[in-house]
């Protein structure tokens, strides 16, 4: 095998991790906003976990993030919780960064 069909390789495997990394990333901020957003609705336990599950499920909706802040904007809102748009928005932003680090150190 040639240095360039070596590199071409090196490339391929790279991006192939770093596209499971992050896709283990979204999951898990998925799942620690529907664990965040249990709380803020009053939900403990059992119920809190099956509820993140739902989050994380949510995602698989369309392509993006768009569906996952639709869940979780149309439950705070059946519930009457008071949160904005920027602050879910902003603690899916803080809670993707925390995944990515936790995803990292567990690699």
């Amino acid at each position: 095998m040639s240095g360039f069909d070596d590199r071409e390789n090196a490339f391929e495997n790279k991006y192939a991790h770093d596209q499971e990394i992050e896709f283990k990333a979204v999951a898990r901020r998925n799942k620690l906003l529907g664990l965040w957003a249990a709380e803020l609705m009053g939900i403990e336990g059992d119920a809190a976990a099956d509820y993140a599950k739902e989050v994380v499920k949510a995602d698989f909706e369309e392509a993006g993030h768009e569906d996952v802040f639709r869940k979780v904007r149309g439950d705070f809102d059946a519930r009457g919780i008071e949160q904005s748009d920027h602050q879910i928005r902003h603690k899916m932003e803080q809670l993707l960064e925390d995944a990515r680090e936790q995803v990292r150190s567990e690699a």
